[in-house]
């Protein structure tokens, strides 16, 4: 038995099947150690099939056909058709389907190159006039479906210890252009043009803010890319200002934070916008060295507050894991880092 196959053997199910990019059938361990409060072994499930769809249309309409228990996320091709502008499942599917929402530690934004020759991104008025000039509640009720939480807090979602805390930017179309205004009466540009890179899946979002950047005076262009492109041009400094998204990979405020910390300067690490400040460099190395919850939350208020302040990121929103679920699907929780956990699942027939 290889390295891979122990791993998966320690746990409720094992690999059994895979076909890249087609198909993943695992089957139930007999070995697994865990019991339900009645002592029954888990996992219920005998097997498990997962598929990897492309096309999200095609995944949905499989769905709604029966041969999918449940799907993960919402895509813009079928969101209209599930929920309605409010975030609530539609009536047809009330009696097949479980919509299941919770916080997603994942916070969805826009990164500004500073290292870019840019003039604008090198102006924090301009900056500040971007984040000021978009109404992201509207943004998420007509666009996602009010699927995420407007992100008029920091960079820190709500959920960790410091997320949520720190006063972010509201719409004020009038504030946004009297700081376009003095950045033209400063820097005698009287054009002030942004270009912002995105993967198809967020354009409608990003062609919104577009729309309602040239309101306040800014020219904005759209520029799509796949996303393994965007990834890597983003990662290279080629792009002035792209959409992004951050993951938790622990749940831990300074997993955030380190997008800010200038020793993270992509490529070598997730600081793609090149923000540098030495105060919120000094409050990270010291917030690494403190053991206590307390005050290591202290020092994370303190960098979200400057990065909001220095507008090298334009917070989009906080996302919220979605699953639709077949109602003959019991017992699959949800949580925080949207991990899927098949252990005590139970499908009727």
């Amino acid at each position: 038995m290889n390295t891979v196959q122990i791993l998966w053997a320690l746990g409720p199910f094992y690999l059994k099947r895979w076909e890249e990019n087609v198909k993943m059938v695992l089957r139930k361990n007999n070995n697994y150690h865990e019991k339900d409060s009645t002592g029954k072994a888990l996992p219920y499930l005998e097997a498990v099939a997962i598929t990897f769809k492309n096309d999200k249309q095609s995944e949905f309409l499989e769905y709604a056909q029966g041969n999918l228990d449940f799907i993960n996320a919402i895509d813009p091709s079928y969101k209209d058709e599930l929920l309605t502008t409010t975030g609530e499942l539609k009536s047809k599917y009330l009696s097949t389907t479980k919509l299941v929402k919770a916080p997603f530690l994942n916070t969805e934004y826009l990164g500004l190159y500073l290292d870019s020759d840019t003039p604008e991104l090198q102006n924090k008025l301009i900056r500040q006039a971007i984040n000021k000039g978009f109404d992201r509640k509207k943004m998420i009720k007509y666009l996602r479906n009010n699927i995420g939480i407007p992100a008029t807090s920091g960079l820190i979602p709500a959920g960790l210890p410091a997320g949520g805390v720190v006063k972010g930017y509201e719409y004020d179309i009038h504030e946004a252009q009297r700081l376009v205004q003095q950045y033209i009466t400063e820097t005698g540009d009287t054009n002030p043009e942004i270009t912002i890179t995105t993967g198809a899946n967020y354009l409608d979002l990003c062609e919104f803010i577009q729309k309602e950047l040239e309101k306040i005076g800014v020219k904005t262009i759209v520029e799509v890319m796949p996303p393994s492109t965007l990834r890597q041009a983003r990662s290279a400094g080629k792009l002035d200002i792209f959409r992004s998204s951050w993951i938790a990979d622990y749940p831990d405020a300074e997993n955030y934070l380190s997008l800010g910390y200038s020793k993270n300067f992509s490529p070598n690490g997730p600081n793609y916008t090149h923000f540098k400040n030495d105060t919120y460099d000094l409050f990270y190395e010291q917030a690494l060295t403190l053991p206590n919850a307390t005050d290591r939350k202290e020092l994370y208020i303190k960098m979200d507050s400057i990065i909001i302040s220095e507008a090298p990121i334009v917070p989009l929103y906080y996302d919220e894991s979605v699953r639709f679920i077949s109602k003959k699907v019991s017992g699959l929780e949800t949580n925080a880092v949207n991990m899927l956990d098949l252990s005590r699942v139970i499908k009727s027939e």
